[in-house]
């Protein structure tokens, strides 16, 4: 193979320092692009399963509470990781080893669920009380993680994938990223229950309709899911409607496994197009030369292998001998893919830096703790001010993938209830209790029309007394005593714990599956029985909530001219105007054949949005992300979006930011 001489900086990257400094034959022939990632024989990858899995991946119902996804600690806009965490935030800190938050230990995670039992129920957690509780770790990326043979920052996900149900091998070696997804699911920390199975998600996921909490799906997704059940999706993906443990591992697997990013300015330029400015070219040579290339090697930037860095005290964490009981991996951690690193809001396995100057800095100092077992190459390196800004260079443009930093295919992703407006919003007032402070209300989990087990709790209250939580249509005065109905519902609960205000407590209720109930406005307040506040009773700030249908249905007012003889209900557009995306609903009242279109303003079709010879009545919410059918971005101005059906038509107008 002829040697490229525009390469010769690409060759150096997957060189250790001493061999890339010293003088001898030619390099070897210059690296290539990532080929597509492997898939095991027992899993291979195809397009029902991919869509079975992103559809599993992005749906909150499989969590106990209903609150969180997979999708919820890893988004192609932060590089694969968890948007959440975010250093400072108290919601993603963990106090990590001495159990105090804001010492030199705390840890940088992923916000999970309130601790709760399997009625639902929440349970007192010595950490964080009855809220959010959070990973140890940070989120490592999912994008390209199908290359690595062990998931996890310590590995403990294997090649070899065992049936959580039956206890048999599915696949013999190659299937890492099906044990992975084993995890999360039954984590009570995570977004499980306490005892928690596979039986039980299995169950869970069986009884959904797939991503109903979802305000928004990628019109091609809400396409293929046409309506169906899982049993449905199951079917086509596997060839009969049975929904187990390991189904749902090896789809959301094969989902993952189209997550590779192979776009970026590095790949053309080790493809032979020149595609780095001179800062990020000689940043790349640097990479090599200063021994970065050891650990983050080749064109993955990962050997996949784990290494003591330095990073906290191995007393701290143990990492890797946690799985392979070999003293030389005590607080050794899986070297993280650089690809998208520069996306990612929070860097290392503890999330202790925010920015690449950091990281460069960390490591042109040595690290900042030893151990026998610490990585040689980790060491002082006396980089210049420019040198350091080349390394950044290298690790910013050339290294993110545009589809990945846009959100584009296959990349893009169903909206999350979680961070939409859907959640219950608790409100000001309340009434302090004998400790000084009003009872806090806990409310997070979706009021879903049809959901069986809403849960609400509340803490800061007197331990042992009884509460009674009230949800009605207005707001229940604060300080004029227990009312003694709700329109909506009154639930009565003793509290556990004790004292003045270390009372803890949740009650739980169904929200019938009525569409008359879509769009439904109450306000909930928790009353407590306490002698030393004002008239014997403690109250908490109200909260609000909507009563929502699958996908949203009926939380948004229709704009104008969106209704057409009560068949169907084209909704105004939210947000409008946008900049990155907008979602579009409308509603069934019969199932129709369907096309939802956006126009320019010259009559020019843009977009073919939802095209279906035979929609089921329902609602339904589309993402437009500002782009055409060939995938380029619109310029801004104003756009029409017209709904057909063969019951008639309704037309809306939408305004993009340039």
């Amino acid at each position: 193979m002829r040697w490229n001489p525009l390469l010769r900086s690409t060759v150096v990257l997957m060189l250790p320092a001493s061999l890339a400094l010293a003088q001898g034959p030619p390099p070897p022939p210059p690296l290539t692009p990532l080929p597509p990632p492997p898939q095991p024989a027992e899993n291979p990858v195809t397009t029902a399963k991919a869509n079975l899995g992103k559809t599993l991946f992005w749906d909150e119902q499989v969590s106990s509470t209903r609150t969180v996804a997979c999708g919820s600690c890893h988004q192609a806009r932060t590089g694969g990781s968890d948007p959440r965490s975010l250093l400072g935030s108290t919601r993603a800190t963990n106090p990590g080893p001495d159990g105090t938050r804001g010492t030199a230990d705390d840890v940088l995670g992923s916000p999970g669920v309130v601790l709760n039992t399997a009625s639902g129920a929440f349970s007192w957690s010595t950490v964080y009380g009855l809220g959010e509780q959070v990973t140890g770790r940070t989120a490592p990326s999912n994008i390209n993680a199908a290359y690595a043979p062990e998931q996890f920052w310590d590995g403990r996900a294997s090649s070899a994938f065992v049936d959580p149900q039956t206890g048999a091998t599915v696949i013999a070696a190659g299937g890492s990223l099906e044990s992975q997804v084993l995890g999360p699911p039954v984590s009570s920390t995570e977004m499980g229950h306490i005892g928690r199975d596979w039986s039980d998600v299995a169950a869970r996921v069986a009884a959904a309709m797939p991503l109903a909490l979802s305000p928004a799906v990628p019109a091609d997704l809400l396409n293929w899911l046409s309506g169906r059940t899982y049993a449905q999706l199951f079917t086509e993906a596997f060839g009969n409607a049975a929904v187990t443990g390991a189904r749902i591992a090896m789809a959301i697997a094969t989902y993952e496994r189209t997550l590779f990013s192979t776009q970026t300015p590095f790949d053309a330029e080790i493809a032979g197009t020149p595609s780095l400015t001179p800062q990020e070219r000689a940043g790349m040579q640097l990479f090599g030369q200063v021994g970065c290339a050891g650990c983050h090697a080749g064109s993955l930037t990962s050997d996949e292998r784990f290494h003591y860095t330095g990073v906290r005290p191995v007393a701290e964490d143990s990492g890797r001998i946690v799985v392979s009981h070999d003293l030389a991996d005590l607080g050794a951690m899986k070297t993280p893919g650089l690809r998208n690193v520069a996306l990612r809001p929070a860097f290392m396995h503890d999330g202790r830096f925010t920015t690449l100057v950091q990281v460069v800095d960390f490591y042109d100092r040595g690290g900042d703790f030893t151990a026998p077992n610490k990585a040689p190459a980790v060491r002082p390196l006396g980089l210049t001010p420019q040198q350091k800004a080349a390394l950044v260079a290298f690790m910013t443009r050339p290294l993110t993938d545009p589809r990945v930093a846009a959100g584009t295919a296959p990349f893009d992703k169903p909206g999350l209830y979680s961070e939409s407006g859907l959640v219950p919003q608790v409100l000001t007032g309340g009434v302090a209790g004998g400790g000084g402070l009003a009872p806090q209300p806990v409310a997070l989990e979706p009021p879903l029309a049809g959901d069986p087990v809403f849960t609400v709790g509340v803490t800061g209250a007197k331990g042992g007394a009884e509460a009674v939580l009230v949800l009605d249509d207005a707001e229940p005065p604060a300080d004029q005593g227990v009312p003694a109905s709700g329109s909506f519902a009154r639930l009565t609960t003793t509290l556990q714990g004790s004292g003045a205000s270390d009372g803890f407590g949740s009650v739980s209720l169904g929200v019938a599956d009525d569409a008359a109930l879509y769009g439904r406005v109450l306000y909930g307040r928790w009353f407590v029985d306490d002698a030393s506040a004002p008239g014997g009773v403690a109250s908490s700030p109200a909260f609000r909530l909507q009563i929502f249908g699958a996908n949203a249905a009926g939380v948004l007012a229709a704009g104008p001219g969106a209704r057409n003889a009560g068949t169907l209900r084209l909704y105004a557009s939210e947000p409008s105007p946008f900049r990155e995306s907008t979602v579009l609903r409308f509603d069934l009242a019969s199932p129709a054949k369907v096309r939802l279109m956006v126009y320019d303003l010259g009559g020019r079709s843009v977009r073919r949005l939802f095209d279906r010879a035979s929609a089921p009545a329902g609602g339904y919410a589309l993402s437009w992300d500002g782009r055409d059918d060939a995938g380029r971005v619109v310029p801004g101005g104003v756009y029409f979006y017209r709904l057909e059906t063969d019951h008639g038509a309704a037309t809306a107008r939408v305004v993009r930011l340039q």
